[in-house]
């Protein structure tokens, strides 16, 4: 592709998640390396319908690697979701002279990336940033790692207090429909128990499981529950356990957008700048509709309908493994 007439755009759209400043970083510095024009759109989907647009250089990104949240901002964008909100996004991208799309972000986000290229042809590409880690086409998302880490680290503090009162507690952790968060910190906080949307235990098998726990001499215990499991949040799922079991004292604590913040870690930092240089490799190489994913280790590309209507599942051997681990 003639570079000289190619001028890039990159925004974040949805949730923010640790690395999208790091996967910012190494779009402009590969463009600059490149000698491509890049744009920095503000405020996602919004951004570009309102026109908030600024040239970007590699000093723009300077000292942004270990920064957690988007230089970029970010706005879930009812506007785009209709045919004049986009038409009025791709007017704006004509007038700055805009060629080509990089978005970071999760399934929303492909989702309009996708729908924008297909009303317009504007070649688009995606990056996977998201803690839920459940698009399709990745092992994992940017923001993933460094998420199930500061889950890691709440969990522990939060048993500390479990066990100075012998109490159960129930913690929530984020993941939207994806059970990954809860089945990684789960496993790495000890848990008896990890509640997922894809693998639902009933509150009866819960209950059991706690019994047996406790006549094995456990006085305090720790259940991982996702947001999006069928049996309710944590709270809910508490109320029931505690209305056919009520041995324990029990403690709800729901860590929310807790989450999405923080330094990335050094994972996700690498993770983010591989994907930010090959989104840009990609566009030149004529790559068009996709997400740059890296799945054992090496970079490939899934087409965004696929990426955003395929369901990247939890490992379910590591199921078995919580199982086993958790007596």
């Amino acid at each position: 592709m003639n570079t000289q007439k190619m001028k890039i755009g990159v925004l974040t759209s949805g949730g923010d998640a640790p690395g999208m400043n790091a996967a910012i970083r190494a779009v402009v510095r590969t463009c600059v390396y490149r000698n491509i024009e890049v744009e920095g759109i503000f405020q996602g989907y919004q951004g570009m319908i309102e026109g908030d647009f600024k040239k970007l250089n590699e000093r723009s990104v300077a000292r942004i690697l270990g920064r957690g949240g988007t230089i970029l901002k970010s706005s879930r964008s009812k506007d785009f979701m209709t045919k004049e909100g986009r038409q009025k996004a791709y007017e704006n991208m004509k007038k700055h002279g805009v060629n080509a799309l990089i978005t970071i972000g999760g399934n929303g986000t492909f989702t309009g990336a996708h729908v924008f290229f297909e009303e317009f042809g504007i070649p688009v590409m995606g990056v996977p940033g998201s803690i839920d880690n459940d698009l399709f086409g990745t092992d994992h998302c940017i923001g993933f790692d460094t998420a199930t880490n500061t889950v890691v680290d709440a969990v522990d503090k939060i048993r500390d207090t479990a066990t100075s009162h012998n109490r159960l507690f129930f913690v929530e952790v984020m993941g939207r429909n994806s059970g990954f968060i809860a089945l990684k910190a789960g496993i790495a906080t000890g848990a008896i128990a990890i509640v997922l949307p894809e693998d639902e235990m009933s509150i009866d098998d819960l209950v059991a499981t706690l019994r047996e726990s406790e006549e094995s001499g456990k006085s305090s215990s720790i259940v991982l529950v996702a947001e999006g499991s069928k049996s309710g949040g944590a709270y809910e799922i508490a109320k029931k356990v505690t209305e056919k079991y009520s041995e324990y004292e029990t403690r709800v604590s729901v860590l929310g957008h807790l989450q999405r913040g923080g330094a990335p870690s050094c994972y996700d930092r690498v993770m983010a700048s591989r994907m930010g240089v090959a989104a840009v490799e990609g566009i030149l190489e004529g790559r068009k509709d996709v997400m740059i994913g890296i799945i054992n280790d090496r970079e490939t590309y899934t087409p965004l309908s696929e990426a955003i209507n395929q369901r990247h599942m939890p490992n379910r051997d590591e199921l078995r493994i919580a199982r086993i681990l958790s007596i």
